[in-house]
């Protein structure tokens, strides 16, 4: 089975600065890890490839720094490595990221299974996966948190849905998003660590990709973040006295003026 598993580098800390010009998040690759819905996708391709042979290449868009993270996931037994690194990439929106990703997996050649992480924990919105499943044409199952059955030819897998959980059957090839609870990333082995050393992690710009200037970054995203803030905290405490009523009609009277 041929499998590419997207991840990206997230901030290691809840303290992010954002640029004041464009509100989007300023990655200077110091304190970034992989996201661990991600890892957690990373192990499920890793399982699959124990059970059923084959070739887990694992794909990323993001600064020069983030081939750390990919020659990581090398020492713990992905194959190969494609970084797209270009600063027509940057601030772009889920839009614009999936579009540089599907050139990436056209650079990488047909897969089978196409595995992310359900979200990134910078930005919670869900939307690659479906997105990548969209503009490649092929199935997509989202919040996976078990692999069933799986062959050449077919996943099952077991995902959360807003009424519970579903067990459904694929045909491949296919996009997965997985919970970050599905597997927990193993460890790299000594000689995991040595092979990645020495990999090589291509890198590649958006011209090189062929890739449309209209669709990548800014300037392909139709959504921007306008303002970005932290909520200021207060902890002023009141006293309301009077009878239960009263104290309601007093407490409704404080939320409508919160909302206003």
């Amino acid at each position: 089975m041929r499998s590419v598993v997207c991840m990206k580098a997230v901030p290691s800390t809840t303290e992010v600065r954002m640029d004041p010009k464009t509100n989007t998040i300023i990655r200077d690759g110091r304190q970034s890890v992989a996201n661990p819905f991600d890892t957690a996708a990373l192990e499920v391709a890793l399982v699959l490839k124990d059970e059923l042979g084959g070739r887990i290449s694992v794909l990323s868009m993001g600064i020069p720094d983030t081939c750390r993270l990919l020659r990581d996931a090398i020492a713990r037994g992905a194959d190969d490595a494609l970084l797209l690194s270009d600063r027509a990439f940057a601030g772009a929106d889920t839009l614009a990221t999936s579009y540089a990703l599907s050139m990436g997996l056209d650079e990488l050649g047909d897969a089978d299974l196409v595995l992310c992480g359900k979200m990134a924990v910078d930005g919670d919105t869900a939307q690659i996966g479906p997105e990548l499943g969209g503009i490649l044409g092929v199935p997509c199952v989202t919040g996976v948190s078990e692999v069933l059955e799986a062959s050449d030819h077919r996943v099952v897998v077991r995902h959360d849905t807003d009424e519970g959980t579903e067990v459904v059957e694929v045909p491949l090839p296919a996009v997965l998003t997985v919970t970050k609870d599905i597997a927990t990333l193993r460890m790299p082995s000594i000689a995991g660590v040595r092979a990645a050393a020495g990999a090589e992690v291509r890198v590649l710009d958006a011209a090189t990709l062929g890739a449309d200037p209209a669709c990548c970054g800014l300037a392909g995203s139709p959504t921007q973040v306008v303002r970005s803030f932290v909520p200021e905290r207060s902890h002023e405490a009141a006293t309301i006295a009077g009878t239960p009523v009263e104290q309601a009609a007093a407490l409704l009277e404080v939320f409508e003026e919160v909302a206003r």
